[in-house]
C-alpha cells in the first residue's frame, strides 16, 4: 500500500501508474480473471441490468471478462465516448459483441459515436471505473481529466441520488492510505480489485 501522505496529487498519479504498468502480462491477465472472479457472480452484478465498463488502457485492470459474461447473460453493456464538444463531456453508450471501435483523441478504443445508443448515466444500474489510485474511504484518484467526476457531478448537488452504484476496478498494488479528496471528487461505493473488496 503507497504512503500517500508526502506526494502531490501528481507524484502519486505517477508513481501509481508506473506500479500497474510494472504488471508483466501474465500477472495482467491473471488479474483479470481474478477480478472477474469477486464480480461475476455478486448480488450486485447479477442484479444489474444496465452496465457501464471500460476498456483498459496504461496498465488498468482488465474488465473485459466481466464485459464478456454480462453480454451472454443479456445485459445492456455501455462504454465511455467523450463528447467532440465540449470536450470535457463524456457519455455512455451501448455496447454489442463484435461492434466496430474507433480510437479517441486520447488513443483509446470507443464505439463510433452514435446518439441513438446513449443513455443517462443516472439511468445506469452500475458503472464499473478505471482508476489510478483508491483507498479504503470510498477515495479514487483518476488520471487527471475529470471526465467521471464532471459525468457524476448531479450525486453531489442532489444526495438523493443513488444511481447507479459505482465501483472502481483496481489492481490491489493501487491502493493507498488515504486519498485527499476535491471538492469536485465523486466518492466511490467501493473498489474492487483481484485481492477483494474494499
Amino acid at each position: 500500500m503507497f504512503d500517500s501522505t508526502s506526494l502531490s496529487r501528481p507524484q502519486l498519479r505517477r508513481q501509481l501508474r508506473a506500479a500497474r504498468r510494472a504488471l508483466p502480462p501474465a500477472a495482467q491477465r491473471k488479474a483479470a480473471q481474478d477480478l472477474y472472479r469477486q464480480l461475476a457472480h455478486h448480488p450486485l452484478f447479477h442484479r444489474a441490468r444496465h452496465i457501464a465498463l471500460y476498456l483498459p488502457n496504461d496498465g488498468e485492470i482488465d474488465p473485459r471478462p466481466l464485459l464478456r459474461a454480462a453480454q451472454k447473460r443479456g445485459k445492456a453493456t455501455y462504454l465511455p465516448v467523450l463528447s467532440p464538444w465540449p470536450r470535457t463531456k463524456m457519455v455512455f453508450q451501448r455496447i454489442r459483441p463484435g461492434e466496430h471501435m474507433v480510437k479517441n483523441r486520447f488513443g483509446i478504443h470507443e464505439p463510433a459515436r452514435n446518439l441513438a445508443q446513449q443513455r443517462k448515466v443516472w439511468t445506469l444500474d452500475l458503472v464499473l471505473l478505471p482508476l489510478v489510485g483508491f483507498d479504503c474511504y470510498g477515495g479514487r484518484l483518476g488520471m487527471g481529466g475529470g471526465f467521471y467526476d464532471r459525468s457524476l457531478a448531479y450525486r453531489s448537488r442532489r444526495k438523493c441520488w443513488n444511481k447507479p452504484v459505482l465501483l472502481g476496478l483496481a489492481h490491489k498494488c493501487q491502493q493507498v492510505d488515504r486519498l485527499s479528496m476535491a471538492s469536485w471528487d465523486v466518492p466511490l461505493q467501493g473498489t474492487v480489485t483481484d485481492k477483494g473488496w474494499y
